[in-house]
């Protein structure tokens, strides 16, 4: 019997220091793209895959991450006798149900891997979900969810993939594709950060994984890998060479590295533009800006 997928892991507890000094005082995950906090955009995909429980592994200093899925009792009455209905409404969404999110510290930076197990406890023998939130993806069917059909017809771990230019291969774990299936394809290794004359394809892991309760039981006995630190890639590949049973992921749709400057600059013009009521301010914005440019050269 196959079984759901109803269980995430936001691995939340980096410093975020790309970001300085605006990461001094708020977590990097509340940074708002638009006006939504990244962090909002990875509940919304999770819930929209049929995530019932939120696991977040955070450190010290991510009180307001916390904060932010609380009710706000004296916000929502002021919202309410102000009849202001619309606002009262997205405020809500982005309230959290008792018990629906629990919180784990991982005291040590020791690695996305490390992270992952610190969650071991909450997620017993059950398939389940990481997301990172550094990676906002633009899609008609939210990622997480395509994956989660995709999981459910394959079964084992499913890794959501992207094609990168050669010169980004050292930045991503690469996937050794063992059959190449479209959407789907097969693996037969996993290397993590090589060197672009060392990458066995073009495929790189980006920040969506399912995975089974025994990469868990591999980062038992995980030790460091690629960088000093415990990294999933391993115990993912240590999975691959047990059971052959993960399975790359072609997702349909546009990934936003938001963990960087750059990106988060692309991904707020990308979603500044989706928005029907910002698009035409925005654009023409956008067009005298490059006016101005082109006649400065």
């Amino acid at each position: 019997m196959k079984r759901r997928v109803t269980k995430a892991i936001f691995p939340v507890a980096g410093l975020g220091t790309r970001f300085l000094p605006a990461t001094k005082s708020i977590p990097k995950e509340i940074m708002t793209l638009v006006d939504r906090p990244l962090i909002q955009y990875a509940i919304d995909e999770a819930r929209a895959a049929g995530i019932k429980e939120f696991i977040f592994v955070t450190s010290r200093g991510k009180g307001a991450l916390e904060d932010y899925f609380d009710h706000a009792h004296e916000l929502e009455s002021n919202l309410e006798r102000a009849g202001k209905n619309k606002l009262l409404d997205i405020l809500r969404e982005t309230n959290m149900d008792s018990g629906a999110i629990a919180y784990i510290r991982q005291h040590k930076a020791l690695g996305l891997g490390h992270a992952v197990w610190c969650a071991r406890r909450l997620i017993g023998n059950e398939p389940f979900a990481v997301i990172l939130p550094d990676d906002v993806i633009a899609a008609e069917k939210p990622c997480l969810q395509q994956m989660v059909e995709a999981h459910y017809e394959t079964g084992g771990n499913v890794v959501a993939a992207m094609e990168v230019a050669p010169e980004k291969a050292s930045s991503y774990g690469i996937l050794d594709v063992n059959e190449d299936m479209g959407a789907m394809v097969s693996i037969k290794g996993m290397v993590e950060k090589p060197k672009a004359d060392a990458a066995p394809s073009n495929l790189a892991v980006i920040g969506r994984y399912i995975l089974t309760p025994r990469v868990l039981q591999n980062l038992n006995r995980m030790k460091s890998g690629a960088g000093g630190e415990i990294q999933l890639t391993d115990a993912i590949a240590e999975e691959i060479r047990k059971s052959r049973n993960v399975f790359g992921y072609r997702f349909r749709g546009q990934r936003f590295d938001c963990g960087s400057k750059a990106g988060f600059l692309q991904a707020t013009v990308a979603f500044g533009l989706a928005r029907e009521e910002l698009r035409e301010e925005f654009q023409n914005f956008l067009i005298s800006m490059t006016a101005i440019q082109k006649a400065a050269e």
